[in-house]
């Protein structure tokens, strides 16, 4: 029950959805003559999206969690394993089309085929079950193996954990799946943005690793100026969702750190 409270409220607090309940409330308030609230409220939320397609907001808040952890580079001549983390691949998509449908974090997934040949005799990880709310009848894992057989990685190679909902359970479950010893070298690839609070909860679990960073979404200097209100709106969403993730998982003991970083 928690964790659907969990998902709900990180639904509501979402820029993109606080500003589409102002403009709303504003509307309905306006509709029934109650113009004073109904004018601020409108402009609250008209003036928020505006604000979010001209300001580079969105990139303000999102870039210190894509450059906490930088690249590794350059990447250990010797690895143990390598873990990809879900949440690229769209589960309704994928089971209404019959086909693996990606989101536009799709490139942890790729890096991890391009680390898995650099690296031919690591150990491979994927650690996706589903995050929906109602749980489908496939999970990511699922759609995972047979995306990577496309893509010429041997399924059988890959150890797929197939029950996490979340990035603390992705951390638990997977160690409870490989039993990864102390001194190994593992590499965790997920979004850049997902690094610091990924990292953490790897390292509550016991599972020390080195970061690799992908699917960046921000310059790496200044930039982001006009991004239009669907790109602007979506980074801010992103990094709303991961600063509250990142006190949430404090919270609840699932990080060292608020707000961890390279050791």
């Amino acid at each position: 029950m928690l964790y659907v409270f969990a998902r709900l409220f990180d639904l509501i607090i979402t820029p993109s959805t606080l500003l589409l309940l102002l403009s709303l409330a504003g509307l309905l308030l306006t509709l029934r003559r109650r113009h004073d609230w109904g004018t601020r409220l409108l402009i609250a939320g008209i003036g928020g999206y505006l604000a979010f397609a001209i300001l580079p907001l969105g990139t303000w808040l999102l870039r210190p969690l894509e450059d906490r952890f930088p690249p590794p580079l350059p990447l250990p001549e010797h690895v143990d394993g390598i873990i990809s983390l879900g949440g690229a691949i769209d589960l309704e998509l994928t089971h209404a089309r019959g086909r693996p449908a990606l989101k536009d974090s799709a490139a942890r997934m790729t890096d991890f085929v391009a680390l898995a040949r650099r690296y031919p005799k690591a150990r491979l990880v994927f650690a996706g079950g589903s995050g929906e709310i109602v749980g489908g009848p496939i999970s990511e894992a699922d759609v995972a193996r047979v995306f990577y057989a496309e893509l010429g990685i041997d399924p059988r190679r890959i150890a797929f954990e197939d029950k996490s909902r979340n990035t603390h359970e992705n951390a638990v479950f997977a160690s409870r799946l490989v039993h990864p010893k102390p001194g190994q070298r593992w590499l965790l690839v997920t979004t850049a943005a997902d690094l610091p609070r990924a990292v953490g909860s790897f390292r509550a679990a016991g599972w020390p690793v080195i970061a690799v960073p992908a699917d960046y979404r921000t310059p790496k200097n200044g930039g982001g100026w006009m991004p239009g209100s669907v790109r602007g709106l979506r980074n801010a969403d992103w990094a709303v969702h991961e600063w509250i993730g990142l006190v949430y998982y404090r919270m609840r003991g699932w990080t060292p750190a608020l707000f961890p970083g390279p050791a």
